[in-house]
C-alpha cells in the first residue's frame, strides 16, 4: 500500500526547490554569491532569489555575510547537513535506478592512500572490470591514517580504502577491517643485500635509508623498532610520503626502505624488490570505511565485494 503523503510533505515539496539547494550548496563551498553565480553559469539576482525563496521557506537566515565571504548561519549548518543527505539519496536513486535498468553499470568513488593505490586498488579495480567492464571508478588519493575524511562525509566518496590506527573511530562512521599487513625492509633484487640469509637492524644502520615524514604514523611505528632493539633510527637519505619516489629509489638499488605487504603482493616483481629476513613485528589492519547510514549503490556493494575477496589472498600472504 501506498504511503500516504501528509500536508506537510505536499508544503514541502511546493516550498523547497531541490534547484535551490543546489545553488545553496555552491554558494556555500565557493564563499561567494558572484563566484557561485558565474560557476552555474546563471546571474546574480538569481542566486540572491534561491536564497531568498529558501529562507523563507524554513523561516530563518541561513547565510551572513563576513570579512571571509558567505558563511551560513547556525542554521544554515543544521540546514545544509540535513539538505545534503537529502540530495545525496536522490542521487543514490538514480544511482539505483540506472544499474537495473542496466545491468553491469554506474559508477565507483573510492579513496585511498597512495600506498593503497599503488597495488590493492588498482586490483580490485581489474577484478571489477572483468564482471562489470562498463562500471567507471573514480579513485583519488585520501588518507585514513591522517583522519582524511572529508570527502567521504561530503558525499563526494561512496568508501575509502585505508589503515586503521587506533581503535577509535568517529561515531558517523563505519568500518569493516578486510586484512592486516605487515611491514617489511626492502631493497632492490640486485642489491648486496638481498643474497643474505640473515639480516639484523643494527648492520643496516650506515644504508642510505628512505623513511616517511616523521610525523607520518607508519614512520613513527618503524622508527619504534629502532628504539625497541636499542638504536638509534639511522639518519634519512631521502624523507617523502611519495610512494612512485620510494619504489623508483628502492629498484635503483642504492636505498632501503620499508613496505607493506600489499604493496609488495602486486609491486614486488614489477620493480625487482626483494624482502630481506628481518621481521620488523609491525601490522596495520586495513579496512572500508563508509558513513553510517548511507545505502551502498549496487555497483559499490559489488566493489566492496571484490575487495574482501582479494583480501583473503593478502591475508593468507602475510
Amino acid at each position: 500500500m501506498a504511503r500516504r503523503i501528509s500536508d506537510s510533505d505536499s508544503r514541502l515539496g511546493l516550498r523547497i526547490k531541490l534547484r535551490d539547494l543546489h545553488i545553496l550548496f555552491s554558494v556555500v563551498e565557493l564563499g561567494s554569491m558572484a563566484k557561485a553565480a558565474s560557476h552555474l553559469g546563471i546571474t546574480q539576482p538569481t542566486i540572491s532569489e534561491a536564497i531568498a525563496d529558501l529562507e523563507h521557506a524554513v523561516g530563518v537566515r541561513l547565510l551572513d555575510r563576513g570579512p571571509h565571504g558567505v558563511v551560513p548561519t547556525i542554521y544554515g549548518d543544521t540546514f545544509l547537513k540535513r539538505g545534503l543527505e537529502a540530495f545525496d539519496a536522490l542521487k543514490q536513486g538514480m544511482r539505483d535506478v540506472e544499474f537495473l535498468a542496466t545491468p553491469g553499470t554506474g559508477e565507483v568513488w573510492v579513496g585511498a592512500s597512495e600506498a593503497l593505490l599503488a597495488g590493492y586498488v588498482p586490483a580490485i579495480i581489474q577484478r571489477l572490470a572483468q564482471r562489470c567492464p562498463k562500471v567507471v571508478v573514480h579513485a583519488a588519493e585520501a588518507n585514513a591514517s591522517d583522519f582524511d575524511f572529508q570527502k567521504l562525509r561530503e558525499r563526494k566518496l561512496d568508501l575509502m580504502i585505508g589503515r586503521i590506527m587506533n581503535s577509535q573511530v568517529d561515531d558517523d562512521l563505519s568500518v569493516e577491517i578486510l586484512f592486516e599487513e605487515p611491514h617489511h625492509v626492502v631493497v632492490a633484487a640486485h642489491n648486496r643485500w638481498a643474497s643474505r640469509r640473515k639480516v639484523t637492524l643494527a648492520e643496516l644502520i650506515n644504508e642510505h635509508w628512505i623513511f616517511s615524514e616523521q610525523n607520518n604514523i607508519v614512520q613513527t611505528l618503524v622508527s619504534g623498532v629502532f628504539c625497541a632493539n636499542g638504536l638509534e633510527v639511522p639518519p634519512a637519505s631521502v624523507v617523502s610520503t611519495s610512494m612512485s619516489l620510494h619504489l623508483q629509489l628502492l629498484a635503483s638499488g642504492d636505498y632501503i626502505g620499508t613496505l607493506t605487504n600489499s604493496i609488495l603482493q602486486y609491486c614486488a616483481d614489477r620493480w625487482s624488490l626483494k624482502i630481506l629476513p628481518l621481521h620488523l613485528g609491525i601490522k596495520s589492519p586495513v579496512g572500508i570505511f563508509t558513513l553510517k547510514n548511507r545505502t551502498l549503490s549496487p555497483v559499490v556493494q559489488l566493489f566492496v565485494e571484490d575487495a574482501r575477496f582479494l583480501a583473503k589472498s593478502l591475508t593468507k600472504e602475510s
